[in-house]
This record gives structure tokens, sequence and C-alpha cells, in this order.
């Protein structure tokens, strides 16, 4: 489309949504036109890293961005000012340079360069007011993190090639996410259960003429005699028992009542991967939806920045949120005064935690603006960031302990513990629901009698940590100072991809098999590449070449001379034949030499040891899942992998069978894993999708269900 005539002002952000989004705000003399994210980049098939001048990197157009940057260019001809408005954080300001390198603005022509937090008409108007200069530390810290990332990649990826399988890849962030998944499956597996008891008493008020004081109510065991009786302190069945027999024939007298007002603080406003851990949690959204979803929300101008660690709020949202709490709700419901937060660690990203740009607008305004996955997210966001400057939740909270003694044998006793609260006043609870139990008990008096119902002995065993779900492998990424805010997503989806780690039928991280070698090898080997604390020190290095405290080539060479070494040194020193294992009894069948099981991309395999000579594979042999082939009738159904690693099931009689269920676009066969039973309806098998629910494999017969 021709630049208007009118127009002396191109500005160029990332995303054809955000460029229509701001377009709204801006008169005749400004056009708007998107990138579409990166435009240069290394090159895809080799290093492109000048290794003896200082690493220099040989950028390149991308393929995709050609016919975009000669728009650009043809554009940026005919202003009197070019305007580079890409995110604030180091992406963002990475584009912005590389597009004044693609454009050649700093020699051809005139350019400027703002940021804003929010797409309002107000900050971009006040970004245009304050424009400022391209901030090289921060490109030089997204180029530093580019730079360690290719030459991890490019130079121990062929590693795997020669030691394992072709196809496999290393990344410097990613193998430690792995890592943290395989030591995780490592201790579930290495878990020794314990066994420990509980014992509660069932009790309540003697006998009296109101029915409220003949509530019952549980008191669970905390004593025995002055000493505290810890979690684990009941070994055994035996061990409960005697504490039974002792009780036998006990008095149970309140022996003290603490009455208290517990209150209750609101969660602070989200940052990036807080988002992503409630998204999960609550709608159990992976980060990858999460972000794509918060990404449309930002670019229509109806949230801030959703890529930040901040968890600061701009002084006019605060005024806005205290106005509408109180209008809304009430004065009471306000906390009094506006809540600041800081972070744990000194922010990195963007400069404002992810709020709404208008506070006053509530999901229930937006009902038609935005669809229906949009609606939930901002919901989301919105109730946090106004429940974030609401009053306290306040509890009343009753503690009762109960001795139980023999009248005969008062050197002996035992106290069990009740405890209830009562909510008082909801507070942020009103707009930003969480768990919380209310437990009533009755009135109860110092000294008061009560009368045991029963004693109630619980076997219980210790359980293993669970498996990593999206929203906890996120958290522990975070805690452990692995990857930034742009950064959780990417790293969650390559490991996925490159089948490293998989999802359980719960839809928690476990690893795959030649994840799992994959890692035992980067351990074993490059002990630095997978260190968590290496890792994080690596990012703190990021971040000061961020503020300009560290210059980024030293970093570099600091980790490339020592981890060259180290490879030269193990491509010596590891054999392949440490990694496939002969199999007994089983010889090629084309030239009769032993069979090796091999590791490829996606498993193991069967393979001839006279490789390349002889070019002979087969398939290890799955366990059937114990169902008949609907099709052939003859064949059973395993499970299957495509050649890009996607999971379906089929017969085991391929090639004289072709029977799978996978869902392609015009398959009639609901995509899921096949159970022992058949839809009483039509007789196709019955399958248990993603979200664990179970289904008919024929799509028609789930129509005709619902209608």
């Amino acid at each position: 489309m021709p630049l208007n005539a009118k127009a002396k002002n191109l500005v160029i952000v990332e995303s054809p949504t955000k460029a229509k989004t701001i377009k709204k705000f801006l008169g005749s003399g400004h056009k708007v036109l998107s990138s579409y994210g990166h435009i240069r980049d290394l090159p895809e098939k080799k290093l492109g890293l000048d290794i003896e001048n200082n690493f220099k990197p040989q950028y390149t157009i991308l393929p995709k961005a050609r016919k975009t940057v000669h728009l650009l260019k043809n554009e940026s001809r005919k202003v009197n000012l070019v305007t580079l408005a890409t995110d604030e954080d180091r992406e963002g300001e990475a584009i912005a340079w590389h597009l004044t390198k693609a454009l050649n603005l700093n020699n051809r022509k005139p350019y400027q360069r703002i940021v804003f937090h929010e797409i309002t008409k107000p900050a971009i108007e006040e970004a245009l007011e304050n424009p400022r200069k391209i901030d090289m530390s921060l490109v030089a810290s997204q180029q530093a993190r580019r730079v360690l990332d290719r030459i991890v990649g490019y130079k121990l990826s062929p590693f795997l090639w020669k030691k394992v399988a072709r196809g496999l890849s290393a990344g410097r962030v990613q193998s430690v996410a792995v890592r943290l998944v395989v030591e995780r499956e490592e201790e579930i597996n290495g878990f020794v259960p314990q066994e420990y008891w509980t014992i509660e008493s069932l009790l309540k008020k003697q006998k009296t003429g109101n029915r409220e004081q003949k509530k019952e109510f549980i008191a669970l065991l905390i004593k025995k005699d002055e000493e505290t009786i810890p979690k684990l302190g009941i070994k055994s069945k035996k061990e409960a028992e005697k504490i039974i027999k002792d009780l036998n024939g006990a008095e149970y007298r309140v022996g003290s009542i603490e009455k208290k007002e517990v209150k209750r603080n609101p969660l602070p406003p989200f940052t990036t991967s807080t988002l992503q851990q409630e998204a999960w949690k609550r709608l159990r959204w992976p980060a990858k939806l999460t972000m794509g979803i918060a990404q449309k929300l930002y670019e229509e101008g109806f949230i801030t920045y959703h890529r930040t660690d901040s968890l600061n709020l701009s002084n006019l949202s605060l005024g806005i949120a205290k106005k509408f709490i109180i209008e809304k709700y009430g004065k009471e419901y306000w906390a009094g005064f506006c809540r600041k937060y800081k972070t744990k660690r000194q922010a990195q990203e963007a400069h404002e935690a992810i709020r709404p740009t208008y506070p006053q607008k509530t999901p229930e305004s937006l009902k038609i603006k935005l669809v229906k996955n949009q609606l939930k997210l901002y919901e989301l966001i919105w109730r946090r960031f106004i429940a974030c400057q609401m009053a306290q939740a306040v509890f009343d909270s009753t503690t009762v302990d109960i001795l139980a003694a023999k009248a005969e044998k008062q050197e002996m006793s035992y106290t069990f513990r009740a405890t209830g609260q009562i909510l008082k006043f909801d507070g942020f609870l009103r707009v930003y629901l969480s768990k919380y139990k209310e437990a009533e008990l009755p009135p109860l008096t110092n000294d008061e009698i009560l009368e045991l119902l029963k004693l109630i002995p619980s076997q219980h065993f210790t359980q293993p940590p669970p498996r990593y779900t999206e929203a906890t492998l996120i958290k522990a990424l975070e805690e452990n100072g692995i990857g930034r805010p742009s950064t959780y997503v990417p790293i969650l989806s390559t490991i996925q991809e490159r089948n490293y780690i998989e999802k359980d039928e719960k839809r928690r991280f476990r690893p795959t098999g030649i994840g799992a070698l994959v890692n035992r090898i980067l351990v074993n080997h490059f002990p630095k590449i997978v260190d968590v604390g290496f890792t994080a020190k690596m990012e703190e290095d990021l971040d000061k070449i961020a503020k300009g405290q560290k210059e980024w080539v030293p970093v570099i060479k600091n980790f490339y001379v020592p981890f060259e070494t180290k490879l030269k040194q193990k491509y010596k020193e590891v054999s392949k034949k440490d990694i496939v294992e002969k199999i007994p009894d089983k010889i090629c069948p084309k030239c009769g030499s032993a069979i090796l099981i091999r590791w490829g991309k996606y498993g193991q395999f069967y393979a001839c040891s006279g490789f390349p000579k002889c070019k002979y594979t087969e398939p290890l042999k799955k366990e059937t899942l114990g169902i008949k082939c609907p099709k052939c009738y003859t064949g059973e159904i395993v499970e299957k992998r495509t050649k890009k690693g996607k999971i379906f099931y089929g017969c085991n009689g391929w090639p004289n069978c072709d029977f799978a269920l996978w869902d392609k676009p015009h398959t009639i066969m609901v995509r899921g894993k096949p159970v022992p039973e058949k839809c009483k309806k039509c007789g196709s098998l019955l399958v248990e999708t993603k979200r664990g629910q179970i289904k008919c494999s024929d799509k028609e017969c789930n129509l005709k269900k619902k209608d």
C-alpha cells in the first residue's frame, strides 16, 4: 500500500496487530508498518561466527523477511523520520538495531527509538515526546545469548550425532531443564516410602438442649505427655494400637483455647512466570498458549507488556485501582494505602508488572470485544491486579488443645488439637478467590469435659515428589535463575519438540529414553553445560552486560576456550560402542553380522553391526495394549511414532493392515489412547484423550451423541 502523502514519520513495530492498534492513536502524519518479528539472524546452515575475530556474528536477512525488508526500505525513503517502536525488552531492542542495519538508517535516514509499556494513546504520545537512542547494552546482551546458544548448539550437537545418533541436538539452557526433569524422575524411582500413622478423635460436647452445641468435630493427636509427636512419629500399626489401648477409658477435657484474628494478604500482580503458572493451575493452559493469548491482549491494548519479571506498578494505575475499588465495593475494601511490591531479585526486563491497561474496564464490560480465551486470561489478570490493592481477608481462628488421661493414671496424658477458622471479612477474596477452608468448632470452655465418639487411626505412606507440570517446571527454572521471561516458553517447547521430555497421562513431564541418555552423556562429559549454578551465573553475566557492567566478548571467550578444549578431548575419549548394546543370539538376516541396539532421535531400534556396509534396521517390539485391531481382527494395537516423533496408535500388523488412530484434518477418527472397551452405541474403539476424557474413536458417533 503506498504511503500517505501527508505522512512524515514511518513507525515500525514487530507485529501487524500491534501496528493496527497503534495506528488508531496516531494522525495522518504517521505510517505504521510491521517487521513481523526478527528480520536478521545467524545463518541457518553454518556456525555464522568469526571465532578469531572476537566471535563477530555474520548476520543475514532471514528468507521469510526479504519481502518485508524490501517494503520497509521503499517506504522509509518516502518519509523524513523513521521511528522504531519495538518492544522494550532485549529482543525488542535487538530487532530495532537490526532494522537500522538492514534499512541503512544510520547513514541514509534520521531515526529515533521509542518505548512504552502499554499500548494506549497517552503512552504512545509520551513515548513520541521522549525518544531515545538504541540501548546498545541491551543489544549486546541479546547478542551474547544468541552467540552462546549458537556455540553450544553447533559445536555440541555434532558430537551427539557422532556418538549417539543423527538428529539430536543440545541447547545451553534447554539441557539444564531436561536435567531437572530427569533428576526428578530418578528421585521418584529411587524413593522408598515410609509408613506412618495418625490418630484422630471424633468428639462432641456432652448432651445439652442446644442442637448447635452437639456438633461433632475432629481433633488430631499431637503430644504424648509434654513431648510433641512429629509427623512420622507413629511408625507402625503396633505403635498406634498401643496408644489407642492407653487411651481406653480416658477422660477428654478442654485444656486451652486460643482465639485470634488471622489476616491474609493478597498476592502481588502477575509477572510472566507467575501468569504462566496460574494459567496452568486454573485453566490447564500450557505456557505457549498463555503467552500467545497474552500477546494478543497486549497488542490490542488491553494489558501491559507481558514479558516482565518486575512487580512495579505505575502511580496512575494505583490511583485508578483505588478509585474503582472504593466506588465498586466500598471504602472498607481498599487496603487504605497503595500497595507496592518488590521482586526478590532485581528485575531485568520491562519496568512494570502485568496489569490491565484500563483497570476500570471490568471483564464483564469486555465480553463483546474479547473472544472466549482472551476473556478468561484478561479476567485472571484483571482480578489479580485489582485484588492486590484491596484489603486483607480476615479470619477468626480458634485452636483448642484437648487433654486425654485416665483418672487413675494421671502421669500419662495425650494432647489432641482441634482447629477452626471462619471468614470474618472477605476483603480481596471478593475479587480473587483462592483456596481456604472454613471449619467451625462448637463453643467450648476451659476444663469442659467432652464426649469421645471414636478414635480414628489412619495408615499413611510418605509420597515421592511429583513430576513437574508446566507450572512447577517454570517455577523451578525461575527459582534457580535459569532463563528469563522471554525464554520460558521456548525452553519448554524445544525440549518437547526434540523428544527429550513428554507428558504422561496426568500431563506431567517425564523424560523419554533418548532424553535420559543425552542428559547422562552431558552430565558425565560436559558437566558445566548442564550445571544449574553455572547456567544461573551465565544468566547473571548476561544481565550485567544488559546494564553495561560487562563487555560481551570476554564473557563469551571465558566460556568458549575451556568448552572447545573439553570438546576436542571428549571426541577422542568417548566411543559410540559405550552407548550401543550387543544382543546375544540375534543376527542380521541380511549379512549375518551381530545385531546391536542403537539409539535414534525417537528411541532405540535394532541395527546391524556391519553398518554402513549393511543398513539393516528393525524396530524394537513394543508391548501391545491388549486390544485387537478392529480392522483385521488378527493384529493388536500398539503405540507408534511418526518420523517427526508424534505418538499415535495403530495395528502391529502393518504393512498388511494400515489401521491407525490419528487426527489428520479429514480423518473420521478421534486421536487418543485406546482403552479395552468398545462404544456401546456403535461398537468402535473407545479412546482416552489428553484431557482424560473417554470418547468414541468415531467422530460421527460423538456428534450424534451431542445431538
